[in-house]
This record gives C-alpha cells, sequence and structure tokens, in this order.
C-alpha cells in the first residue's frame, strides 16, 4: 500500500465548514467527570506489567500492592479511563471525549504536567474510591496560516482527581495531546542535544506483549499500539508504538528504583520522538540539583523517546 505524501495532503485548503466546525467545537464548554476505586487487583497487573517492579531483577522481589499503601506515582495513570461501546469510538479506536472534529484524527500524546499533594493524609492510596474531573484548560491551533504548514491542534486537558472524603485534589495533571489532519509519513528522527551525564540507567525491551497489558489495563484500543498495518501505512511508523503515558510512567519507576522512598512533588515530561515495540529502551536518570533529577529514554541508535524533569524530596 502507497501512501500519499503528507505534504500534499495538508497544501489543501480547509473548507470554511472545516475552520468553522473547528471553531464552533473550541467554543463549546467540555467536562468529563469520572470515578474509580483504586483496587489492588487492578494495581497487581500492572506492577507485574512493569520491570521495575514485576520482580525479575535481582534484589528487587515482587511485592504485591496491599490496601491502605500509598498509591505509587504515576499509578493513577491505569485508572479513570472512559468506558464507551465500540461502535462509540473513532475509527483509530480511540475515545471520542475531548477530541476535534474531523479531518484532525491522527492523535498524538505530546507532553504533561503531574503535580501530587503531599499534605499529611492528601495522597491517594490503594482501595480508595477517588473521583478525576477532567476540563478543557485550553485549544491551541498551530500552523493554519500557510499552505505549506501541517495544520495541528493542541488539546491540553486539566485533570483534577480527588479521593472520596477529601475536600482538596491529591493529584492535578496537565495533559496535551496534539491532533494532526493529514495521514502519516516516514519522517528524519528529531535530535536532542544538551541533556545530561547520567548518574544511573535501567534498560528493557516493551514487546507487543508489554503493549498489549498496557492497552488493557488502561482500556486503550488506539489501533497505533495494537496494528501493525494501521501504524505502518496509516501513520507512516516502522512498527507498533509504545504508549505515551508508559513511557512517562517508566521515568518515574525508574527514579524510584533507584531512589526508593524519595517524595515526589512535580513530574514534566515531552515526548520527543516515538519509541517504537521491540527495541530496547534505556531509561537515564542524572540529578541535577538537591532536589531534582532530568529523565529521558533513549533507543540503542540513540533516538530519545522522551524527556522529563522530577522534582523530589528524601
Amino acid at each position: 500500500m502507497m501512501l500519499r505524501p503528507a505534504r500534499a495532503l495538508a497544501r489543501r485548503p480547509f473548507s470554511s465548514d472545516v475552520s468553522s466546525a473547528l471553531d464552533a467545537w473550541i467554543a463549546q464548554p467540555k467536562s468529563l467527570v469520572l470515578t474509580d476505586t483504586l483496587t489492588p487487583t487492578h494495581l497487581a497487573d500492572l506492577y507485574i506489567t512493569l520491570p521495575t517492579r514485576d520482580g525479575s531483577r535481582p534484589g528487587h522481589p515482587y511485592q504485591p500492592p496491599t490496601d491502605g499503601t500509598p498509591l505509587g506515582y504515576g499509578h493513577h495513570l491505569a485508572f479513570f479511563h472512559p468506558r464507551h461501546p465500540e461502535s462509540k469510538l473513532r475509527p483509530d479506536g480511540t475515545d471520542a471525549d475531548f477530541c476535534p472534529p474531523v479531518p484532525f484524527t491522527r492523535r498524538m500524546w505530546a507532553s504533561g504536567t503531574i503535580r501530587w499533594n503531599n499534605k499529611q493524609g492528601s495522597g491517594l492510596r490503594v482501595g480508595d474510591e477517588a473521583c478525576a474531573m477532567s476540563t478543557i484548560a485550553s485549544v491551541e491551533k498551530k500552523g493554519f496560516d500557510t499552505a505549506n504548514a501541517h495544520p495541528m491542534v493542541f488539546v491540553k486537558q486539566m485533570i483534577s482527581i480527588t479521593a472520596q472524603g477529601r475536600d482538596e485534589p491529591s493529584v492535578v495533571e496537565e495533559r496535551s495531546h496534539v491532533y494532526l489532519a493529514s495521514r502519516g509519513n516516514r519522517r528524519d528522527a528529531r535530535q536532542v542535544t544538551g541533556l545530561p551525564r547520567p548518574d544511573f540507567t535501567f534498560t528493557y525491551k516493551p514487546s507487543l506483549t508489554t503493549l498489549f497489558r498496557f492497552s488493557a489495563l488502561t482500556f486503550n484500543g488506539h489501533h497505533i499500539h495494537l496494528d501493525k498495518d494501521y501504524a505502518q501505512h496509516s501513520e507512516g511508523y516502522p512498527e507498533r508504538l509504545v504508549h505515551g503515558p508508559l513511557t512517562a510512567l517508566m521515568l518515574l519507576e525508574v527514579l524510584q528504583f533507584y531512589k526508593p522512598g524519595s517524595q515526589v512533588h512535580t513530574f514534566k515530561y515531552r515526548a520527543r520522538n516515538p519509541v517504537i515495540v521491540n527495541r530496547n529502551s534505556t531509561i537515564y536518570g542524572a540529578l541535577t540539583g538537591e532536589n531534582k533529577a532530568d529523565m529521558w529514554c533513549a533507543d540503542d541508535d540513540g533516538v530519545v523517546g522522551m524527556t522529563g524533569s522530577v522534582t523530589f524530596s528524601q
């Protein structure tokens, strides 16, 4: 199957109907409320999926989650997913919540910031019932002003997670997705420079089983993680992609792996290049300050997939 160049598709000016539909969508207020119980059984499935917790590393035996213990940093990502029938999903298998109208149908997880409330008694715990309130913080249009550009729509969600019986959120997350109107085409890797010398590393290989398990844990039917033909012919990638939230979670996990007991305050991350299935992914960590670590992942060719920074205390 031959792909038409994405540039040729993007040069077509959008009709006034498309632009009007997008502007109308932006103007509409949007919110989503999801409730969940942070059950130890669901967390156990997450633990056995993560190479930092599955017991496969010497000196780090598997320890199942137990009720009442603090929820791991980033582990809320395995909860609070929409539950829509398959007939209501978009053609690529994604949920339609907070997605702009056609032709902006290609979705990528772009970046995010997570902040934890570490006050005594304010953190999430295993077994808690909690509510996640999601709203649109901003919508930004880029590349709409030139005929040769690739128009993009950046949608930033604000998610506040509050445990039942508490007055203030335990976790506040900003999550950004980018939506494109053109088909994917093969592209050169973006260069990432200025990274510090690492103090620790952790290498693992996300496999098809890893992707299947994480998709199941997060109820994520996006074809880019599950369907090789779709990833190649519709998105222009050589293989299926590792989930953005899984890579972000692994940055947090590796910091905890090497700095156990540290209390994380903020985590900012940005996707730089696709992370491809069945390739080694090495997580690097550099302690760049008394209470700060820079984290990133790269494959064996040195292609950086994601960068992040963490503030924490011991």
